[in-house]
């Protein structure tokens, strides 16, 4: 295998990541695009328009039923430059030491550009065979996993007993991290007790969903104390915000468009209509929101949660650059330092929020 030479990526800290739907089917989340979706040269074309209007990288969506994201990530990377996918994964999908390997060796191959997003929500497990079907128990699997990754992208002779995984005398190769370079940041959702003591324990970024001002304060707080609870071993906790940022050159504008596409929203058959959050406790915090209002803080379009998809499409920062810009300035002042953003059509609006959006936010460099 030829390798390149891996390059330290800059550490962590303030992040823009746009968003690669990565679906067969075209009209995800009402994106009008039809020719070339769902082809390597529309994820590639995408990729490279992030690169050029200001973002680290991009989320590349998963599940069965999608290409496989790890796939199409690698393919991304070998067209790219600067571009970091954020991968996501999901434990009982992969084993820990496949995963493992698997990163380590696309970290190798592309200079070390690479993020995963640890996904434990359910999925068609039986479909690909996944086991582990009690999800009051999920997120201890996850934890697990974790912990198994980080031993086999910095040990040799990896020797683990636990619950769900047993490992005997396992080396991961290559292992490109072995001489002390930063391994990929590892993001985590959940908003469950059980979830956030994954996420405090062994996650790098927590990600929230697009909650109100005041339900993300409460949230980091409570995860930084958390993180003392469970004797978090590694550097603090940092933390992110995934949503929809619907931005046009005037409020009226962005308004008056949001609720056009609230509408086709609402008159389309299929996945648009899905609110059931399951166990999702996150899912459930996002759809109670309507509860106090359409629009919260200054922008947050409640809303779509009425008629959406869910996750990042169940709430919306809607308005100019500068009144969006203001209100991510608000989620970064609370200490969120990643921001993975999305609106459709995704090839039209990564270039307008990185250009209109992102300059306008100030945010502290770390030393």
């Amino acid at each position: 295998m030829t390798t390149t030479t891996t390059q330290p990526r800059r550490p962590a800290g303030h992040e823009f990541l746009w968003y690669i739907p990565n679906t067969v089917t075209p009209g995800h989340r009402g994106d009008d695009t039809a020719a070339g979706w769902g082809s390597l040269d529309y994820s590639v074309d995408l990729a490279q328009r992030a690169e050029r209007h200001g973002w680290a990288g991009a989320l590349i969506g998963t599940g069965w039923g999608r290409p496989d994201t790890f796939t199409v990530a690698t393919a991304i990377s070998a067209r790219t430059t600067n571009f970091t996918p954020l991968v996501a994964i999901r434990p009982g999908y992969w084993q820990p030491a496949h995963f493992a390997a698997a990163a380590a060796t696309l970290a190798a191959l592309n200079g070390g550009r690479l993020f995963v997003n640890i996904v434990s929500g359910t999925d068609d497990l039986a479909a690909y065979g996944d086991g582990e079907f009690d999800k009051s128990r999920r997120y201890d699997r996850t934890l697990e996993f974790l912990r198994i990754v980080r031993r086999l992208w910095r040990e040799e002779d990896v020797t683990f007993h636990g619950e769900y995984y047993r490992l005997e005398n396992s080396t991961a190769q290559p292992r490109p991290f072995a001489a002390g370079l930063p391994t990929p940041r590892l993001y985590f959702g959940g908003a469950s007790p059980a979830a956030e003591e994954v996420a405090a324990a062994e996650a790098d970024v927590q990600l929230f969903w697009g909650e109100p001002l005041d339900g993300i304060a409460e949230r980091i707080d409570r995860l930084r104390a958390l993180s003392d609870r469970v004797g978090r071993e590694h550097p603090p906790l940092e933390f992110g915000l995934r949503v929809t940022t619907l931005v046009r050159e005037t409020s009226e504008q962005a308004w008056r468009d949001a609720e056009a596409k609230l509408a086709a929203f609402a008159a389309a058959p299929g996945e648009l209509h899905r609110r059931d959050p399951g166990g999702a406790v996150g899912q459930r915090r996002l759809l109670e929101l309507t509860e106090r209002g359409d629009v919260l803080d200054s922008c947050l379009y409640t809303a779509p949660g009425r008629h959406g998809g869910g996750g990042a499409g169940t709430t919306w920062l809607v308005g100019s650059a500068a009144e969006v810009g203001a209100a991510l300035q608000k989620y970064a002042d609370l200490g969120v330092t990643h921001f993975v953003l999305s609106d459709t059509p995704y090839v039209s609006e990564v270039e307008r929020i990185g250009e209109q959006v992102l300059p306008l936010l100030k945010l502290p460099v770390r030393q």
